[in-house]
């Protein structure tokens, strides 16, 4: 086991050192990549607009309720004059 994590840890070491290295001729992002970052973007966007509906739709249920209670006070407790 002890052989195992030793190596397994020189292989992590080496790889994470190349991999840092980078070269310097990298081209950027590639078409796949730049269309999966723009998916993961829509997915945000699209969640964003339902998140603002059910927070105005929150706002509204909180300031309604308060109109209720001061209707509901002035007819008197079970809603007869």
């Amino acid at each position: 086991m002890k052989t195992a994590s030793a190596t397994i840890l020189s292989l992590v070491i080496t790889v994470t050192q190349a991999l840092a290295s980078g070269g310097g001729d990298s081209e950027g992002l590639s078409l796949l990549a730049t269309f999966f970052i723009a998916f993961g973007v829509l997915i945000v966007l699209f969640q964003f607009i339902p998140g603002i509906m059910l927070f105005g739709g929150m706002l509204k249920g909180l300031f309604s309720s308060a109109d209720k209670k001061t209707k509901a006070s002035a007819t008197g407790s079970n809603g007869k004059q």
